[in-house]
């Protein structure tokens, strides 16, 4: 961790379940205002974790320290209110997060619609646009709130090239915008680049604290390497030739 009071710190975290142990002994500090990224392979259990420290699930042994509990996340499947409008599913956590309603709720909901480019949607129900606007419209509800911490579970799932680096730069821009911290899991190794401060692999049980993009790319570290440069062979390959 590189400077700044830690926001976001666990110690000791295992998590198991019937047919064994998810990961265990892990722990991290994220800085304040800083932006992490989790990589590692399908199944190693970084959403898990993502919602352990989020307080959506409770760790077997180990501890989670939030310096805030102003947290926003945005779910890998978005999690949006279908019966909701664009507009009712921002005014939603306005009202039951913040108390605000009426015209100041709704002039912050266009406020944050016109930031992530959602202008003119507001009277459309999700299942009217596209995903990578579910998505945009997803970060819009994370962040209304103006979150100290953001949980990002895997913000480019599902989406294009084109749509995930756009994404991502969104992502980036509101960070710069709220100074918010930002802990992200991901499997898409070019958007861990575009939005990490320091990436950390999740891989085997065990959390590999990593580095910056830069240092990840010429790291040595056999396990990391194989996830980013997609190899064949190494720590990481289970049951496959």
């Amino acid at each position: 961790m590189d400077g700044g009071q830690a926001l976001i710190s666990f110690h000791a975290l295992g998590k198991r379940f019937q047919d064994g142990w998810v990961f265990q002994g892990i722990s991290l500090e994220v800085a304040s205002g800083e932006s992490v990224v989790l990589i590692g392979p399908s199944g190693a259990g970084k959403s898990v974790l993502l919602k352990i420290i989020a307080g959506l699930m409770t760790a077997d042994e180990g501890s989670v320290r939030l310096g805030s509990t102003n947290i926003g996340m945005l779910f890998q499947k978005n999690a949006l209110f279908d019966s909701f409008t664009i507009e009712e599913n921002l005014l939603f956590p306005l009202r039951e997060r913040k108390g605000l309603i009426g015209r100041e709720a709704k002039a912050r909901a266009a406020h944050f619609l016109a930031e992530v480019g959602l202008t003119g949607t507001e009277k459309l129900y999700p299942d009217e646009i596209s995903g990578g606007m579910q998505k945009r419209l997803g970060i819009a509800r994370a962040l209304i709130v103006e979150p100290e911490i953001i949980f990002y579970d895997d913000p480019t799932a599902g989406l294009d090239p084109i749509t995930s680096r756009t994404i991502a730069e969104l992502i980036q821009k509101l960070k710069t915008e709220c100074g918010t911290t930002v802990l992200t899991v991901t499997n898409d190794i070019k958007r861990a680049y575009q939005l990490a401060d320091r990436i950390c692999l999740l891989a085997l049980g065990k959390l590999t604290l990593g580095a910056s993009p830069l240092e990840i790319q010429n790291t040595t570290d056999p396990a990391i390497r194989q996830f980013v440069y997609g190899l064949r062979q190494g720590p990481l390959v289970s049951g496959l030739t």
